[in-house]
């Protein structure tokens, strides 16, 4: 066995496991994220997040992410926002913009820091990718969603109820219209204009807050004539700031990173 310095770190309570994978290797982390992830057994964490060098020289620093249950992820907001404060604060960068490749590409963070310390994180998200999909919910009628990809699939869905996603959150990600699964929102406009998500995320069930089911919501809301181009995301663990620009077609998420605790683990 071999032990593995680690560090918790959380972005509006979405937490996870990150490694510096430039100095210490874990051989197989899928299944050391199912183990570290278990919040009884374990850790206790939505997944594992691994840093480490980018196989491009068009970025600083890569990504790797693996849920809770051991599949790997293209991308998350939050955590990328996390892996900014800690590259800064941990004195791995001394840069404010730092390019960090993912499974769906180079993300660029923007890092706003004040007495060395990062405040928040501003990520550019790219470009949403959109199609239409119908879904049947059992017991309901007919529920019109919005897909939004970024960089991974998001369907949301607007609703007075949105705490169905603890009902129906597990049987809409293995809908059969989504054969690698999907992350599901269920949302609705607050009457300060913000939007209130829950989210089920593909491969971790309900989580706190979801980086990209944020810009996705933020997306659809757009779309959908809920909200405009900025708009504030609430979901159970925070708030984060969302806008999609049309000078570039681009999303943008502003929001907080947070250490949790460091520790040793066995893998």
């Amino acid at each position: 066995m071999t032990k593995i310095p680690f560090t918790k770190m959380h972005g509006c309570g979405n937490d996870y496991i990150y490694v510096d994978a430039l100095h210490h290797s874990v051989a197989d982390p899928a299944s050391t994220s199912i183990v570290w992830s278990d919040r009884h057994k374990g850790i206790g964490s939505d997944g594992l997040v691994l840093i480490d060098k980018s196989p491009v020289p068009e970025a600083d620093f890569a990504m790797r992410i693996f849920n809770a249950d051991g599949s790997e992820a293209m991308m998350c907001g939050n955590a990328s926002r996390c892996i900014g404060k800690y590259l800064y604060e941990r004195g791995l960068t001394s840069k404010t913009n730092i390019g960090l490749h993912t499974l769906s590409g180079i993300k660029e963070l923007q890092l706003h820091t004040g007495n060395g310390i990062v405040r928040s994180v501003t990520v550019d998200m790219g470009e949403p990718l959109l199609k239409d999909e119908t879904l049947y919910i059992p017991s309901k009628d007919p529920s019109r969603g919005v897909f939004v990809s970024m960089g991974n699939p998001h369907y949301v869905i607007f609703t007075d109820d949105i705490n169905q996603v603890d009902k129906t959150g597990r049987e809409l990600e293995h809908h059969p219209a989504f054969p690698q699964r999907c992350n599901i929102e269920f949302a609705c406009t607050e009457h300060d204009g913000s939007i209130r998500t829950r989210v089920w995320e593909r491969g971790s069930g309900i989580t706190q807050a979801c980086g990209t089911g944020a810009c996705a919501t933020a997306v659809a809301a757009f779309l959908t004539g809920r909200a405009g181009r900025k708009t504030d995301i609430v979901m159970d663990g925070g708030t984060l700031g969302i806008e999609w620009r049309e000078v570039d077609n681009h999303v943008y998420m502003t929001g907080p990173a947070e250490f949790v605790f460091d520790g040793e683990a066995e893998t």
